[in-house]
Formats: C-alpha cells, structure tokens, sequence
C-alpha cells in the first residue's frame, strides 16, 4: 500500500516536473515569435508604403516591405560604421554613446575567447574573458607584471558587461570551452564535470602551482587538483 503511494506521487511529481519543463521551453520561445511578428509586421507595413509611391499594388508581394526596411537597415550601419559620419555622430553628447565605432560583444565572439577565471576580490572568484594583454612601464622600464584586459559579462544577457584590468597573476585561464562557461553563468544550466586550470605560455609549473593555491586548488604530485576552502582568503603577497 506504502509503495503504491509513493509510487502515484513520483507520477504526479514527474507530470508537474514535464508541465514545468514545457512552460520555461514555450514561454521565451513564445516571446520571441511574438515580438518577430510584431517586428516583421510594422516592417512589412511600413515598407510597402514607400514603395507604394513608385511601385504599383500588383507588383507588391507579401515581405517585401520587411526586405525593403532590413536592407534600409544593412545600409544604414554599413554607412555608420564604415564611413566618417559615424565618428562625427559619436562625438554628439548623450547620443554618441549609440554610435560609437568599437567592437560588439556577440555569444559568437565570446564562444572564440578565452575564458578564464580571476580575483573579482580577495574571497571571490568570478568567471570572465580573456580580451588581451598589456605591457607595462616604469619610467621607460618594462615592469615586473603585465595587465591583462578582462571581460566581465552581465548575466543573464552576456553580451552586455565591464572591462576589467587585473594584474596577470590573479588571472587563471581554465581548459573548459567557452561554452561550458556560458552555460554555468545561466545560472548552472549545465555544468561541466571540473575546471581544469591551465598555465600561461611563459610559466613554469612551479609558479603555476603556487598561483594556484590562490584559486582554492590544493594540488599534490600525481594527484587530480581538489577543492581546499582553507586556501580561499589567501591574497597575493
């Protein structure tokens, strides 16, 4: 009698789990159909007004006001970002900030970058992005420690976030794909089976190791790398 109803509740909690599995698949999915169409409507609409002017009704097939207004667009940033006017626009108080002629974050992008892991403070790691690597001096003289440029996404949209400068010792490339990391920032969607750290280019496996420590990894010779929680506060010297 007890195995039969643990039985029917198992059942009934696996219904409610798929019921809630369908909602969080349709509902963004539902989100993006309608605003598409909302998009292509007005698009649609618009476009075929203007060619209304010069194109008789019996010529105007369905989508071609929506092609009209995307290459209206194409156009539009081909001239912003390949020509002066969208230098002259980013110059405008305010405004500017929209024309600006610099690189857009993309999920493609990032799926091509490094990721790593680095100090956000003395007790917190935080995911991010290799972007690049700067030399520093001193009065001429190159000093003891480069700059590495970091990538700090705001989750959930990712392609959205902050530069970060942070000294090259308290950054930590890891193996693990940049899809990996995509995924464990929305919120552990799936999350890979360990972070393997790697080293720089230039490092020594002694430097590594010690670095390491820093990053809440206790590594012993011949050992697989294990969690040490006591090594977590540790600040560089």
């Amino acid at each position: 009698m007890e195995r039969k109803r643990l039985s029917k509740k198992v059942v009934k909690n696996s219904h409610s789990t798929f019921i809630l599995y369908g909602i969080v698949f349709w509902i963004p999915l539902g989100l993006v159909l309608y605003v598409f169409l909302f998009l292509f409507g007005g698009a649609e609409k618009i476009g075929r007004a203007l060619l209304g002017i010069v194109v008789p009704d019996r010529f105007l097939f369905f989508g071609i006001g929506a092609i009209l207004c995307l290459l209206i667009v194409y156009i539009t940033g081909v001239i912003l970002k390949q020509t002066s006017l969208g230098i002259v626009l980013s110059k405008i108080p305010f405004i500017g900030l929209f024309f600006g002629q610099g690189e857009i974050m993309t999920i493609g992008r990032l799926s091509h970058m490094q990721p790593c892991l680095f100090l956000y403070s003395p007790t917190c790691l935080s995911y991010g992005w290799i972007l690049s690597e700067e030399k520093v001096k001193l009065s001429n003289q190159k000093a003891l420690f480069p700059i590495i440029n970091i990538y700090y996404p705001n989750v959930p949209t990712l392609i959205t976030g902050q530069v970060f400068a942070a000294r090259k010792d308290t950054v930590m490339k890891i193996a693990n794909s940049s899809r990996e990391v995509i995924d464990l920032l929305l919120y552990a969607f799936r999350s890979p089976a360990a972070l393997e750290y790697i080293p720089w280019e230039d490092e020594t496996q002694e430097n590594f190791r010690e670095r390491a420590r820093y990053f809440g990894l206790k590594l012993d010779t011949g050992k697989n790398p294990t969690l040490d929680a006591t090594d977590m506060g540790t600040s560089f010297p």
